[in-house]
């Protein structure tokens, strides 16, 4: 009640040095800090944290102003729940608020990621240290399951939605399709379908639909269009000039000094295009990543990538964070003169630039006209489907973990137009493949949560190397 009070008290009567909100820059940086430190769990907790804290507790925004930056941040490339954080830390208080918010969502995930990726780096090959990893990707595929069973039913809510899944895994898995090829076409296919008028691409988007949805009225923002939120020319010329020569300048600058061989370059260069096309959060691109890292460039073995997504589940921030573990070993393994460690934290911190730089873009140019297009139902339905084929290219990422973490041996079935791994029957790895099976059992039958599961997981593997059960 007090807070409804202030909403309608600061409304009439904003004290100096405020904006008409009553929230101020202090107030908001110890809000969007504990939302930072608080953000495990992959994008589904983040959003429920920001939920529960923005718009239940401090009632900043109203529920359907949440609802829909965050449909809309799921149509922009890049980790979604760090984006409605920009979002929303820019509508509360202009650019600054969004680097505050956007910035803090990140710093605890760029700092813990780099603090394990120097224990890895100096002792990943510790027996002890490989017999908690060993643990640690059985836990992660069951995660990774559960992903797109939670996604699924939120998403597949009709026959359409189903088939835009299945042909998006058929594609990305059998057929070797690129992965924006897959999202591109479901969004051609989902808005031209709501355009039409079909009523299968008319459905909820977004991470969930709430009971509650529209029963917030009362926000300290309110629902009126802010001021510095108004789209116009030359606040979108400003924007990109700014975030785009940040973005690119570091990358043009390295490919002129070092050449396009590089590691930097190349850590550069690749990253910046997955800031282009990782659609559908970070799940849905980790198997391109994967693939690409550990087959064109040889920066990392299969099950090291499991490794760097173990990592970025169990610390706070988005998942895309592993992508800051791949720089940091890619550069760790061609130092070239510079020592290793040193090597890898800067490639580790060029890979986190890349990657994050392009969603503040994202926000500061595209957010004004995010905001013009509210109700929008040929968007909602582009939204949709593409939701619906990421949970085949989750499903893709799925299988493809579960194939490196149960089996020792792939072979390369190369038939056209077929293009995939097929595992090695003979080369199972039976304790992989019993903890792999009690992780799915813990998580989908008897409901413990993921943080548990992971110490479960970890603490086997380091049972089963005491024993001798591992080689």
């Amino acid at each position: 009640m007090a807070e409804l009070s202030m909403v309608q008290g600061e409304r009439a009567e904003p004290r100096p040095g405020k904006p008409s909100h009553g929230v101020s820059l202090r107030e908001a940086f110890h809000v969007w800090l504990r939302v930072a430190l608080l953000s495990f769990g992959g994008p589904a907790g983040q959003i429920a944290v920001m939920h529960r804290i923005l718009v239940d507790e401090k009632r900043w925004i109203s529920e359907s102003r949440f609802l829909h930056a965050l449909n809309y941040c799921m149509l922009l490339p890049g980790p979604e729940a760090q984006q409605l954080a920009t979002y929303i830390g820019w509508l509360m208080h202009r650019t600054l608020g969004g680097l505050m918010a956007g910035g803090l969502f990140i710093v605890p995930g760029i700092i813990a990621i780099m603090a394990l990726s120097y224990v890895y780096a100096a002792y990943g090959n510790v027996p002890l240290v490989v017999a908690l990893f060993f643990g640690l990707k059985a836990a992660v595929l069951a995660i990774v399951l559960e992903a797109v069973a939670r996604v699924g039913r939120r998403a597949l809510k009709n026959n359409a939605m189903l088939a835009l899944a299945a042909a998006a895994f058929v594609g990305i898995f059998f057929l070797g399709i690129p992965f924006p090829i897959i999202i591109f076409g479901a969004a051609v296919i989902g808005f031209v379908g709501a355009r039409s008028g079909l009523a299968v691409f008319q459905i909820g988007s977004g991470h969930g639909s709430s009971k509650q949805d529209g029963a917030v009225v009362e926000s300290l923002l309110g629902d009126e269009l802010p001021a510095h939120a108004r789209p116009t020319v030359a606040r979108a010329l400003r924007a990109s000039a700014i975030w785009l020569a940040l973005w690119l300048t570091p990358v043009i600058g390295l490919l002129l000094i070092l050449g396009s061989g590089d590691v930097f370059s190349q850590i550069a260069v690749f990253f910046s295009k997955m800031a282009v096309v990782t659609f559908g959060g970070a799940y849905a691109v980790l198997a391109y990543v994967a693939q690409q890292a550990v087959e064109n460039y040889a920066w990392l073995k299969p099950g090291e990538m499991l490794d760097g997504l173990g990592m970025a589940e169990t610390t706070p921030g988005p998942l895309i964070m592993v992508l800051q573990f791949v720089g940091f070993m890619a550069a760790f393994r061609d130092a070239g003169a510079l020592p290793p460690m040193l090597a890898g934290t800067l490639g580790g911190l060029l890979a986190t630039w890349v990657t994050f730089i392009p969603s503040f873009l994202w926000i500061f140019l595209g957010a004004p006209f995010i905001e013009s297009l509210r109700g929008n139902k040929a968007l909602n339905g582009a939204l949709s489907a593409i939701t619906a084929a990421v949970v085949g290219v989750i499903l893709n990422l799925a299988v493809w973990f579960a194939i490196h973490t149960v089996f020792r041996a792939v072979d390369p079935v190369r038939i056209f137009p077929l293009s995939f791994d097929a595992p090695r029957l003979s080369s199972v790895d039976p304790w992989a493949l019993f903890l792999s099976i009690a992780a799915i059992v813990a998580i989908f039958r008897l409901k413990v949560g993921m943080i548990q599961t992971l110490i479960g997981c970890c603490s086997a593997g380091l049972l089963l190397y005491f024993a001798g059960a591992l080689t």
